[in-house]
């Protein structure tokens, strides 16, 4: 399919047309349309909000009401159906704030402000003694998001074949979707962001030492800018991905950059590759994989590194502590954008790498400059309402869409998320006759 031919995933989370009239809301999207009923747990929801917002640098209205300690130049949260709201977040807990979101009963005129608000407290908005009832209390991920061969492929075609032209209206020209790499971590532009992303691309190859005969494997190859990066330096890359939209387009990129003879893109399981690379490249595709899956992962970039080789490895994390407790949770992000996903934590992703034979010998973190990555790609997606309207993307996947990227945007903001690139080789072992070896 071309990049001007959309398709849309025909599944709850994210099948949608031009415009849903208010009768079609319920089939197009049933959780927004539904409004669970209020009872004890919608209670229990405004008062833990009112007592979790009392002391925040914000504003939260509810008509005439005002909670929070916010000034006229904090953040404003107006809830404009406060029984809809309440009995959400009551049944579904943060689910149901992103839910409130797209169905339009909050608002927010500075939305990553105010998130990253909530964002810089998250660990202290419910009671510990609650926090010990969430296992009791918060959906569990449902098992057909488990990513086993079958259910990975699905889970990336839910997200990554929604559309090439939705991605490509706020993705710079080279169609990188993961963090670019800036100079500054405030005050960018989007003309800054082409040359930011090819920055970080290099950064990884050079780390990499690839070259002029290098074999790459790339997991995960987005729209193959990275593959036509390697292979300019004289690599030959066998890059895979699950995602066919990526798939036709990477291959398109890949033959007009002149590199077809050196790249091949295939549609292929990370767990099946085959073969031997002197360097594996895998740029934010760990949190696709799932918890259950990590030690399979890393074993397969293990089995296919060759000697001397390196593995460059671009991960979001989270907070270690936040990890243990939320791997089994539903999140909104799972439900509506990444199903099956699941941030790794710096702790884990070691953990993992240290069940082989591999360890990691570098980490470069640049959070802040996720932020302003997502910043960009926010003010460049809110400026394309009108094409992808056009496109088919109505209004509710239009307020998931800028939910998604400001409440991540908010996440590198307050810290609370991070993104580094790992480094990771072989130890080197002294011989007895004093070379180096693998």
């Amino acid at each position: 399919m071309s990049v001007t031919e959309p398709r849309v995933a025909a599944t709850a989370a994210t099948a949608v047309t031009a415009v849903i009239p208010d009768d079609d809301l319920a089939v197009r999207w049933p959780d927004v349309a539904r409004v669970p009923a209020g009872g004890v747990q919608a209670v229990v929801a405004r008062a833990l909000f009112r007592r979790a917002v009392a002391g925040l640098p914000l504003r939260v209205e509810l008509g005439s009401e005002v909670m929070g300690s916010g000034g006229p130049d904090d953040p404003i949260m107006r809830i404009i159906r406060p029984d809809h709201f309440f009995a959400r977040v009551g049944r579904y807990g943060l689910i149901g704030v992103g839910e409130s979101y797209q169905a339009g009963d909050w608002e927010a005129d500075a939305l990553v402000e105010l998130l990253t608000v909530f964002a810089t407290r998250m660990t202290r908005l419910v009671p510990p003694a609650l926090q010990k009832l969430r296992r009791f209390a918060l959906l569990r991920q449902p098992q057909t998001d488990e990513n086993t061969p079958d259910g990975a492929r699905t889970n990336i075609s839910r997200h990554y074949d929604l559309s090439n032209d939705l991605f490509a209206t706020f993705l710079d020209p080279t169609l990188t979707y993961s963090a670019a790499l800036f100079g500054d971590e405030v005050g960018n532009t989007w003309d800054d962001l082409e040359a930011a992303q090819l920055r970080k691309i290099e950064r990884l190859l050079d780390e990499c030492r690839v070259g002029e005969g290098s074999r790459v494997l790339e997991i995960g190859t987005g729209w193959g800018q990275l593959a036509i990066q390697a292979a300019a330096r004289g690599a030959t890359v066998h890059s895979i991905t699950l995602s066919e939209e990526q798939l036709s387009l990477a291959r398109q990129r890949v033959a007009e950059a002149g590199h077809d003879d050196k790249v091949t893109i295939e549609l292929c399981d990370y767990r099946a590759v085959a073969g031997q690379y002197d360097a594996i490249v895998s740029v934010e595709m760990i949190e696709a994989v799932g918890e259950a899956y990590w030690p399979t992962y890393f074993a397969t970039i293990d089995r296919c590194l060759a000697p001397g080789g390196s593995v460059g490895i671009q991960a979001i994390t989270m907070p270690h502590d936040r990890l243990v407790v939320s791997r089994r949770t539903w999140t909104w992000i799972q439900k509506y954008v990444f199903p099956g996903g699941l941030l790794p934590s710096v702790e884990a992703f070691r953990q993992a790498v240290g069940e082989t034979s591999l360890r990691v010998i570098s980490d470069l973190s640049f959070g802040p400059a996720y932020a302003e990555t997502l910043r960009l790609w926010r003010q460049r997606f809110t400026a394309a309402s009108g094409d992808l309207d056009a496109l088919g993307f109505d209004a509710v996947f239009r307020r998931m869409w800028t939910f998604y990227l400001a409440y991540s945007e908010a996440g590198f903001r307050s810290r609370y998320l991070d993104v580094h690139q790992f480094v990771l080789r072989r130890p080197v072992r002294l011989q007895s006759s004093g070379t180096e070896t693998q």
